[in-house]
C-alpha cells in the first residue's frame, strides 16, 4: 500500500518540474534526490513489513495443514478397528488349599502306562528312551499315574538332552520329521499310549502345534533344549479359562488357552507325555522351576477331590502274567488275541505286527515290498537296517524280560512247537512271571462268535462305503469333464459371433453322506462262520510245510505255571491238533524232501534198461538188421543146445498177435527173436515211460518221507514231486489229457486214486519187474487195437511229438549204455517222453514195416 502511494508519483513530479523551468531545475532535482533517498527508506520498511507478513501467513498455512493432517488422520482412525492390545492375564492366584491332598509320592509318570522304550530314572524325575537298534526312530510315551476331573494345576519339563545319530534310510522309505519332538497333553485311561493317535487325546507339541483328533493348527512358539516350559491344565469351572490347557516357557505365557475338546470332558484326563530322541526333566512339584506370574497349583499338590488315581497294576498272585495263545492257522486265533487285549488293556503284545503299528505311530510310511508274508509274520521291510535285520524285535524281547508288565505274546506258529515255546519260557525265566499257556482251538465261545460277526459285518460296511466313495468320485469326475466340454463350445460360439444361452455352472450332484448308516446283512454262511476269512494267511504254506508235523498243545511239564483252555477241553483240543495235522499232511508240500539211495538206484537200472530195448525195437524195424539178429537167436540156440547134448530146435513161426503176453517169459525175445515190443509206437513208448516213473516216484516216496500218516500225495503236487526226482516237467498236454484222471486212466494198471484221502497210489509191489512194464503197456496197446476194430475211435492215442534231448538212455548193439543229461530247461524230456535218436527214423500207425500181416494198427 505505501509502495502505491508513494512511487506511483515520479511521473507526475517529473512532469511539473519541467513547467516550472530551469529555475527549478535544481530545487527539482535535489528533490528527486531526497525523494530517492525517503524511498529507499521505504522500500527497506516495506520489505520488512513484507518479510513479517510472509512469516506470519507461513506459520498461519502451517497451523492449517497440521489441522487438516489432524483431521485426516482423526478419519482414519474413526474408519479404522484399533489394534488389538496385548491380552490380559485373565488367569488369578490360586486360593490356598485346604482340602486333602494326594499322599506324596503318588504322583508321577507311570511306568506301568509307558512304551517300553521309556527308561525313567532319579525317581522318574528323568525320562530317558532307548536309542540303540532302531529305537530312535519310535515314539516314546508316558501317562500320569493321576487323571484330573477338576481344578487347575501345572507341570514343567525340560529338555536337558538331545540325541543325534547320523542315518540314511532307504529312498522308499518316509520318516516323520523332526527328529526330536516333545508332546505335551492330556489323554483318557485305557485309550492310546500316544499323543495325537486317535480322537481320545489334546496335545501341544515342541513345533507349536495344537492337535486334537485330525484337527492340527500352530498356537504356539517352538521352544526346544534348556528351557523350563509349564503345561497348565485348567478344569476349574470357575474360571475364565475354564476347559483349556496352555504352554508357558520360563513363567512367561507362550501359548493362549486352546480348548479341550467336549468328548474329553466329564472323565479323568491324564497328563501325558510323548517325546523321540531327548532326554527331560519332569517337575510335577510342589515348587515350579519357573515360577508364573500368577501362583498356580502344581500336580503333585492335587487335591483328592480333584484328581482319580490310576489303580495299581493288576498281577497274578503278586506276579506278572506272561500268555502265550496256542492256536491253529486259519482258526481265529489273532481274533482272540485282539479281543483279549482290548478286554486286558493292562497286558502289552509282543510281536511283530504291534512293532509294525508302533513303526506306523511314529511316523512311518513305506511302499509295499514285493514278497510273501503273513499275519504270524509280516512285511517289516523299511529300508532301515536296524528294522529289516529283526534288531529291534531282538532288542525289544530284551528289554521285555526286565520290565514290570504284563505280556500277551502271540507267536503263531513258535506257540505250536514244543522246542520255540520252551526258548520263550527261559527268556522269562524271572520268579516275577507267571507263565501261563492259554489254548484257544474248537468251536468258539458264543462270545467270540458274535465278535466274528461284528467284525464280518464292519468289514462288508466299510466295502460298501468304499465302492460308494469310487462311484461318487467317478460320477463328479465325469460331470466336471462334460461341464468343461459346454463351455469351451459356448467360447467357440461366442468367438464366431454366435448368440448363446447364458453359460451355467452344472448343477452339484448329489453326494451321499459316506458316514451314513449302511444296512448289512449276513448270509446264512456267514452267521455259521465260526471264524473270519482273512485276505493273508496266518502262516505261509512255505513255513508250515517245515514243521507242522511237530505242532502239539503245551503241558505242565514243558514249565508252565498254568495252561488254560478257552473253548474245549484239553482231550478235544489234542484231537483237534492230531486230525488238523493229518489233513494237512494229505495237502501239505513236504518242499525239502530229497531223493533217497533206493530211487537213484531203481531209476539208473531202468534207465539203462529202456535204452536198450528201445535200441532193439529201432534194429528189429530195420531188414538188414533184423535178419542179422534172427540169425543171430538161431546160433545162439543152436550152440545151447549142442552143449547140453540135445538136437537143435526147429523154427517155428511164431504169431505175435496169438501170444499169450502174461506168459512171456523174455520181453526182448517171443521165440522167434521178436521182442515184445516191436510194435510200439511214440505213444506206447511214452506210456511206458510213464508206468515206470510213477511206479517208482510212488514208492520212493513213502520210503524217503517215512510217515505212516501220509504214505503219498495228492493230484496238486504231482507236477512238484515229478520234477523233484524225475528232473523234468510234467504236463498233461503230452498224453492228450486234459485232466489228471484221463491221464491216470492211460495208465490204471499201474497207479491209482484213493477214493477217500485223493492220494495216489502205486497198484504194483515195489520189488516189480522191469518186463512188467512192458507186458502192461502191449496189453494196453492191443486193447485199444481191438477197440479200433470194432470202430471206437476213442481209442486212438495221438500225442505231440515232443522233441527231447534228455530221456532214458539210448544202447545201440555193441555200445555202452548212455544217460544223456537231465535238462532243466527248453528241450527237456516232458511227461516221460523218450528220447529222439539222431538217424532214427520213428514207424508211423499203418506203415508196412511196423505192421504185421493180419494186424490193423491205431490210425490206419
Amino acid at each position: 500500500w505505501l509502495k502505491q502511494i508513494c512511487f506511483k508519483q515520479p511521473s507526475a513530479l517529473a512532469t511539473r518540474s519541467a513547467v516550472v523551468g530551469k529555475r527549478g531545475t535544481m530545487a527539482a532535482e535535489q528533490k528527486d534526490v531526497e525523494m530517492k533517498a525517503e524511498e529507499e527508506k521505504v522500500d527497506e520498511k516495506i520489505e520488512e513489513t513484507t518479510e513479517a507478513t510472509a512469516e506470519e501467513k507461513a506459520v498461519e498455512k502451517a497451523k492449517e495443514e497440521e489441522e487438516e493432517e489432524e483431521t485426516k488422520e482423526d478419519a482414519t482412525v474413526a474408519s479404522k478397528p484399533k489394534a488389538p492390545e496385548k491380552p490380559k492375564e485373565k488367569e488369578e492366584d490360586a486360593p490356598d488349599e485346604t482340602r486333602p491332598k494326594v499322599s506324596t509320592g503318588s504322583v508321577g509318570f507311570n511306568t506301568e502306562d509307558s512304551t517300553l522304550n521309556v527308561l525313567p530314572c532319579h525317581g522318574g524325575k528323568l525320562l530317558m528312551t532307548l536309542s540303540q537298534g532302531g529305537f530312535h526312530y519310535l515314539l516314546a510315551s508316558t501317562r500320569a499315574s493321576v487323571g484330573l476331573t477338576s481344578g487347575r494345576y501345572m507341570f514343567e519339563v525340560k529338555v536337558i538332552e538331545s540325541h543325534v545319530r547320523q542315518e540314511t534310510p532307504a529312498q522308499n522309505t518316509r520318516i516323520s520329521t523332526p527328529k526330536h519332538l516333545v508332546r505335551l497333553g492330556l489323554s483318557r485311561a485305557g485309550s492310546s499310549i500316544f499323543l495325537a493317535d486317535g480322537e481320545e487325546n489334546v496335545s501341544i507339541d515342541s513345533e507349536g502345534f495344537y492337535q486334537e483328533g485330525k484337527n492340527k493348527k500352530k498356537v504356539s512358539q517352538k521352544w526346544g533344549a534348556s528351557v523350563s516350559v509349564a503345561f497348565l491344565i485348567n478344569l476349574d469351572s470357575g474360571s475364565p479359562n475354564a476347559n483349556t490347557i496352555s504352554l508357558f516357557r520360563e513363567g512367561v505365557r507362550i501359548c493362549e488357552p486352546q480348548p479341550i475338546p467336549e468328548n474329553l470332558l466329564g472323565k479323568p484326563l491324564y497328563p501325558t507325555i510323548t517325546y523321540k530322541n531327548v532326554t527331560l526333566q519332569v517337575n510335577t512339584g510342589p515348587v515350579p522351576q519357573a515360577p508364573l506370574s500368577f501362583k498356580c497349583n502344581m500336580l503333585s499338590e492335587a487335591a483328592e477331590a480333584d484328581v482319580e488315581i490310576a489303580p495299581a497294576p493288576k498281577t497274578c498272585d503278586g506276579k506278572y502274567e506272561v500268555v502265550m495263545p496256542v492256536g491253529l492257522p486259519e482258526q481265529g486265533f489273532f481274533d482272540w488275541v485282539d479281543a483279549f487285549v482290548e478286554a486286558n488293556p493292562h497286558f502289552v503284545e509282543l510281536s511283530d505286527r504291534k512293532i509294525l503299528e508302533w513303526a506306523a505311530k511314529s511316523g512311518f510310511w513305506k511302499n509295499k515290498s514285493p514278497g510273501l508274508y503273513s499275519n504270524d509274520k509280516p512285511d517289516m521291510k523299511f529300508g532301515i537296517p536296524q528294522f529289516d535285520d529283526m534288531s529291534v524285535n531282538k532288542l525289544l524281547a530284551q528289554i521285555a524280560q526286565t520290565a514290570r508288565r504284563n505280556f500277551v505274546v502271540p507267536e503263531l506258529r513258535a506257540n505250536l512247537l514244543e522246542k520255540e515255546r520252551k526258548v520263550l519260557l527261559k527268556s522269562f525265566g524271572s520268579p516275577d512271571f507267571k507263565k501261563v499257556a492259554t489254548v484257544v482251538m474248537g468251536e468258539p465261545s458264543a462270545e467270540h462268535k458274535a465278535k466274528v460277526q461284528e467284525l464280518i459285518i464292519a468289514e462288508k460296511k466299510a466295502g460298501i462305503l468304499a465302492e460308494k466313495k469310487k462311484k461318487a468320485i467317478e460320477e463328479a469326475r465325469k460331470r466336471a469333464l462334460e461341464e468343461r466340454k459346454k463351455k469351451l463350445e459356448q467360447a467357440k460360439l461366442l468367438r464366431e459371433g454366435k448368440t448363446v444361452d447364458e453359460v451355467k455352472d452344472g448343477e452339484e450332484a448329489k453326494q451321499d453322506d459316506m458316514e451314513e448308516d449302511v444296512q448289512v446283512e449276513l448270509t446264512d454262511e456267514e452267521k455259521a462262520q465260526w471264524h473270519r476269512k482273512s485276505t493273508t494267511q496266518d502262516v505261509l504254506d512255505a513255513a508250515l510245510s517245515k514243521c507242522y508235523a511237530d505242532f502239539s498243545i503245551p503241558t505242565l511239564e514243558e514249565g508252565f505255571d498254568a495252561v488254560n483252555f478257552a473253548w474245549q477241553a484239553e482231550s478235544e483240543c489234542g484231537k483237534i491238533v492230531k486230525d488238523w495235522i493229518f489233513a494237512k499232511k494229505l495237502t501239505q508240500r513236504v518242499d525239502d524232501i530229497q531223493p533217497g539211495q533206493w530211487f537213484k538206484d531203481q531209476w539208473a537200472q531202468w534207465t539203462k534198461t529202456l535204452g536198450q530195448w528201445r535200441s532193439l525195437a529201432q534194429e528189429w524195424k530195420d531188414p538188414a538188421k533184423k535178419k542179422a539178429l534172427i540169425a543171430k537167436k538161431k546160433e545162439a540156440k543152436k550152440k545151447e543146445a549142442e552143449e547140453k547134448g540135445e538136437e537143435a530146435p526147429q523154427d517155428i513161426e511164431i504169431d505175435a498177435e496169438d501170444i499169450d503176453v502174461s506168459a512171456v517169459e523174455d520181453v526182448t525175445d517171443i521165440g522167434s527173436g521178436e521182442p515184445l515190443f516191436s510194435n510200439f509206437e511214440f505213444e506206447d513208448w511214452a506210456l511206458l515211460s510213464a508206468r515206470a516213473e510213477f511206479h517208482f516216484l510212488l514208492h520212493a516216496f513213502k520210503k524217503d518221507l517215512d510217515d505212516p500218516d501220509r504214505p503219498s500225495f495228492t493230484e496238486k503236487d504231482v507236477v512238484f514231486y515229478y520234477n523233484k526226482y524225475l528232473k523234468k516237467t510234467f504236463s498233461l498236454r503230452n498224453f492228450g489229457a486234459d485232466k489228471f484222471e484221463k491221464f491216470v486212466g492211460l495208465v490204471k494198471d499201474t497207479i491209482g486214486v484213493n477214493e477217500k484221502s485223493a492220494m495216489l497210489e502205486p497198484i504194483l509191489p515195489e520189488d516189480t519187474l522191469a518186463a512188467s512194464f512192458v507186458k502192461l503197456a502191449e496189453e494196453h496197446r492191443r486193447e485199444r487195437v481191438r477197440r479200433l476194430d470194432a470202430g471206437d475211435e476213442s481209442a486212438e492215442l495221438k500225442f505231440p511229438k515232443v522233441a527231447a534231448t534228455a530221456g532214458p538212455a539210448i544202447v545201440r548193439a555193441g555200445a555202452a549204455a548212455v544217460t544223456p543229461r537231465a535238462s532243466y530247461g527248453r528241450g527237456a524230456a516232458v511227461g516221460g517222453a523218450p528220447a529222439a535218436v539222431p538217424g532214427m527214423l520213428r514207424p508211423t500207425y499203418g506203415s508196412a514195416a511196423s505192421t504185421p500181416a493180419g494186424l490193423k494198427r491205431p490210425g490206419a
